[in-house]
């Protein structure tokens, strides 16, 4: 072979290097504007509008979609929270399930209606339940209810009457049952008048010291977190609205709470739906004594976690996400 021949041989070689190290370079920047694509394209599920549920109640809602969803998750959140501790949560579950979550009657923006027309009871709030779940058409045998503090009792009640509400229900660090002495002394004061009213209103007096401190106590100083800057927001906008605040909702579920947790009790042997028990062990608010009687009683699966108080959810989240999954799996 000529030295002409070899030479052009080579730049031709040299050439179609060039040529593929650009296609691969192409080829990679396309996959990433694909990727970024996508990842838009999944926040872009995450949609927060109101429903309609009837009797003059609109609930503030999250509901992320997913046309190939393994099965719908509802979380059910606690005092003194709204839909928004959720959606981090929510957000990473959407890539598997459609997610579901709402602001209870007298939290974040959902309505606020006068006492003569809803008693904010746990027995309303399952009503509250069932008609969102009726409205929002959900397969209830693909559904799990993730539920906490006030949102757990409302949960186990439309069971009683509605066993197939959900594939399985997660409960925790709430009182399904009238013991005073497995709570925290500010909840035992909201059981009985007058120190229920005094407790109102020292609540209505330190909003911001109970979304600054609730979610932290009880806990060491190593284990405390602070709430992202989006949630703790709404929280604080959520607080009061109308005439009635979260603290005005949460005095009149304790007005009646006793009474709901004592026709559960007595009616607990017609709890058929299957129940999952998740509780933190440093629980101060409720402790962990009356999650074991519950998982005991209704023979329930139930898991304590190590180092965590009263919100899970807020404080090991990727522990949260796994358990839904792992609901998913059986």
């Amino acid at each position: 072979m000529s030295p002409h021949i070899h030479a052009g041989t080579v730049r031709t070689r040299s050439r179609l290097q060039i040529a593929t190290k650009e296609l691969c370079v192409t080829a990679l920047l396309l996959c990433l504007v694909l990727l970024a694509a996508c990842t838009q394209t999944h926040a872009a599920k995450v949609d927060i509008g109101a429903l309609d549920i009837g009797n003059d109640i609109k609930l503030r809602r999250m509901l992320v979609r997913n046309p190939n969803a393994k099965g719908v998750v509802l979380f059910l959140h606690g005092f003194p929270e709204t839909l928004w501790i959720w959606k981090d949560i929510a957000t990473t579950l959407g890539d598997e399930f459609e997610v579901h979550a709402f602001d209870w009657p007298g939290y974040g923006l959902s309505s606020r209606p006068p006492v003569d027309r809803f008693s904010y009871s746990p027995r309303d709030y399952a009503r509250v339940l069932k008609a969102y779940i009726d409205k929002s058409d959900i397969d209830t045998s693909k559904l799990v209810i993730y539920s906490t503090d006030i949102g757990a009792l409302p949960a186990l009640l439309l069971a009683l009457d509605q066993p197939d509400i959900a594939r399985t229900i997660v409960v925790g660090d709430f009182a399904p049952f009238n013991r005073p002495e497995y709570m925290y002394p500010g909840l035992q004061s909201l059981k009985s008048m007058p120190a229920a009213e005094a407790t109102r209103v020292y609540m209505n007096r330190t909003m911001d010291e109970i979304l600054d401190n609730a979610f932290r106590r009880g806990l060491p100083r190593h284990s405390q977190f602070d709430l992202p800057r989006a949630l703790r927001e709404d929280l604080s906008r959520g607080w009061s609205q109308a005439t009635m605040t979260s603290a005005d909702a949460f005095y009149h579920y304790y007005s009646h709470f006793t009474r709901d947790q004592n026709y559960f009790e007595a009616n607990l042997s017609r709890l058929k739906t299957p129940v999952k028990v998740i509780w933190g062990e440093r629980d101060i608010y409720i402790k962990p004594d009356m999650g074991i009687e519950l998982a005991s009683r209704t023979r329930s699966d139930l898991l304590v976690l190590p180092g965590v108080g009263h919100y899970p959810h807020l404080q090991v989240p990727k522990q949260t996400i796994e358990e839904v999954r792992a609901l998913f799996v059986r």
